[in-house]
């Protein structure tokens, strides 16, 4: 028997600038997760939960919040960008160039524009993505450039982690 050690996304050596990753997960944004995630950070613009209210803004219904957007996006990309991450270093260029709406859903892929060895951590590397959102439609709803330190495949910090049964191997 093997056992196979617990291991998801990719390391700094599997990147190769170039290569597009279509994330496999996509998320339809639901009207509970919108007012939560809009009430949780104090965001008071009722564009986000009053229908009332938004049915006089120009889209005429309630737009999510793109905080909650961005942060859906950025957490489909973490399966093949980011998973071995140690930290991000950085978001550039964000934009938001199509509303999304309750009952949207939201997929990710991203490109490699760029990687390099850290000068700093031996065991890591950086890695440069531009990832964007589309709906259900193929409609571009946001974009950005991501930079983030990633492990290298050799790098002790993230394997071993599982715990071992108290009572003995799994039969």
């Amino acid at each position: 028997m093997t056992v196979h050690e617990a291991r998801i996304g990719r390391y700094y050596e599997d990147f190769v600038v170039g290569d597009v990753y279509q994330h496999p997960l996509g998320r339809t944004i639901t009207e509970a997760d919108n007012t939560w995630f809009s009430l949780l950070t104090m965001n008071t613009n009722q564009n986000h939960f009053n229908a009332h209210f938004a049915e006089r803004a120009p889209y005429g219904r309630i737009i999510a919040n793109s905080g909650f957007t961005v942060a859906v996006v950025l957490g489909l990309s973490v399966i093949d960008v980011s998973q071995t991450a140690i930290m991000n270093l950085g978001w550039e260029e964000i934009k938001l160039s199509h509303p999304v709406f309750v009952g949207d859903t939201v997929y990710a892929e991203s490109v490699v524009l760029g990687k390099r060895e850290s000068a700093s951590r031996p065991y890591a590397g950086i890695v440069t993505c531009r990832t964007r959102g589309l709906n259900q439609d193929g409609d571009e709803i946001m974009s950005w450039r991501r930079t983030v330190m990633v492990y290298r495949r050799d790098a002790p910090h993230d394997k071993g982690y599982f715990p071992q049964a108290r009572n003995g191997p799994l039969a």
